[in-house]
């Protein structure tokens, strides 16, 4: 094994050993509640966070609350470097194969 694979291994085994990974994408939505007296009337909509993911062709989305979201970011964050780790690592094996060395 490479010092190269060895290292995104290491990073990899640390995304997967720390408190989460989750994949989707995070969308910020802004909406009116219909309450004639609140200030989303006078043009300030109050904003949600939304964790949105596609499974079997569906879209599912889920409201992440405001004392969730700094870990829910994180956790995004961690699964997307986890995959562009992985990436790295199955580009290494494309090309042992590729050149046809262990």
């Amino acid at each position: 094994m490479s010092g190269q694979e060895r290292s995104f291994r290491s990073k990899l085994a640390q995304l997967i050993g720390q408190k989460g990974l989750i994949r989707g994408t995070l969308l910020s939505r802004k909406r009116m509640c219909g309450k004639p007296s609140c200030r989303c009337t006078r043009g300030h909509p109050h904003e949600s966070l939304y964790l949105v993911v596609s499974e079997s062709g569906r879209t599912r989305q889920l409201y992440v609350p405001r004392a969730w979201e700094a870990a829910v970011r994180q956790w995004v964050r961690d699964y997307q470097q986890a995959k562009e780790l992985m990436e790295e690592i199955s580009r290494l094996h494309w090309d042992k194969i590729r050149n046809r060395r262990e």
